[in-house]
């Protein structure tokens, strides 16, 4: 093990053969998800992502971390400046205002000067699966603050960071991480869905559905899913959100859908018709939540086919199947409140002490302007 404090534990990828893993539903696929990350560079697994990868055990509870200097063009799941400069800029068409746009533009390209000299992306993020909802353990909150003194002590001068909690699914945590001095940083509007309420939103998944078979597609489960389809799941994942949406978004190599496949860190599902795969998402679970990182689907088909209507609709289903609160991310926010989801704020929380003055006031700032400003403007345009 590389370091050890008050019964936290910290593994890289030389000791990670010392860990005893916990055998337990979330301990096995820790250690499936964790050991690969460790045995070759992020990189690997996510194209444009580099980071260190390293786990902390906290009451024998395993937790990734990553570490990070600089590293300004790496997806926004490692990379703070992405997420609220260079994901933000490219988000910036969508108000459809030209004058707010231009303005918000020039904020945010001296925003921008002011992170890079604040080093702002001198980060160790807790919990970081680098995807874009990242589902939290069984961790109680005395013992994520007990991660964070370890973390501080082991890596003096950076600012810790946790993201993917709102007060609908991290309340307990959230309050805690108040108390030890993190600062909350709005980071999206995220939709939630327990089930479809209401004649409408359930007539809309039954009329989702029911394209299914109006256009002779099948719905293939993980055992369905094969090696041979690798390549075609990765193009249709960067269809929609690598070509439609943002390259900053974390670019899936064919070694990590061949992991998600082998090892079931991801349950997969596709659509086919004729013999090709035409959509697939990919959700996993924790907590009684799911979410589904992996999701694309044949854009160059027409859009009145509702290939996305469609594998919605299955994700719904599987959600109401297993009993499990939908975490469905962000975008596409009618469509989603049009089907029962709630709308909620995403927070990341920040422990920003013992850094540079300038950065403390950076992350003070961004905090003040999305909170003022940002998700304000989210929440009036419903995005």
């Amino acid at each position: 093990m590389e370091a050890v404090k008050d019964g936290v534990l910290l593994y890289d990828r030389h000791s990670i053969q010392e860990l005893n893993w916990p055998d337990t539903e979330y301990g096995r696929y820790a250690q499936q998800y964790i050991s690969a990350m460790l045995e070759h560079p992020a990189e690997h697994f996510i194209a444009n992502v580099q980071t260190t990868v390293k786990v902390v055990v906290v009451d024998g509870l395993p937790v990734p971390i990553t570490v990070n200097e600089a590293e300004y063009a790496n997806s926004y799941v490692c990379s703070p400046y992405t997420h609220y400069v260079s994901y933000a800029s490219e988000e910036l068409a969508l108000l459809n205002n030209r004058l707010l746009e231009g303005t918000l533009s020039v904020i945010l390209r001296g925003m921008g000067f002011l992170l890079r000299a604040a080093r702002f992306n001198r980060v160790v993020q807790v919990n970081n699966w680098l995807l874009s909802t990242n589902l939290y353990p069984p961790v109680s909150p005395g013992q994520l603050l007990k991660v964070i003194d370890f973390l501080r002590s082991e890596y003096p001068g950076y600012t810790v960071l946790l993201r993917s909690l709102s007060w609908e699914t991290s309340g307990a945590l959230l309050e805690a991480l108040e108390g030890y001095g993190c600062k909350w940083v709005p980071s999206r509007q995220i939709y939630l869905l327990q089930h479809p309420t209401g004649s409408k939103a359930k007539w809309l998944v039954k009329r989702d559905r029911a394209l299914l078979d109006k256009h002779g597609y099948t719905v293939e489960a993980p055992g369905q899913i094969t090696a041979e389809d690798v390549t075609r799941i990765v193009e249709l994942y960067e269809l929609l959100y690598i070509h439609k949406y943002s390259e900053y978004n974390p670019q899936f190599t064919e070694a990590y859908i061949r992991l998600a496949l082998e090892k079931r860190t991801l349950h997969i599902y596709g659509l086919r018709k004729n013999g090709r795969l035409d959509a697939v998402l990919g959700f996993y679970s924790r907590e009684g939540a799911m979410t589904a990182p992996l999701f694309g689907y044949d854009t160059s088909l027409s859009q009145p086919l509702g290939l996305y209507r469609m594998l919605s609709a299955v994700l719904i289903d599987l959600a109401g199947s297993r009993g499990q609160l939908l975490h469905e991310s962000s975008g596409v926010g009618q469509f989603k409140r049009n089907r029962g989801a709630v709308a909620a704020t995403e927070l990341s929380a920040v422990f920003d002490q013992g850094t540079s003055r300038l950065n403390r006031c950076s992350w003070s700032f961004l905090g003040w302007l999305l909170r003022r400003v940002g998700i304000p403007l989210i929440q009036k345009l419903k995005l």
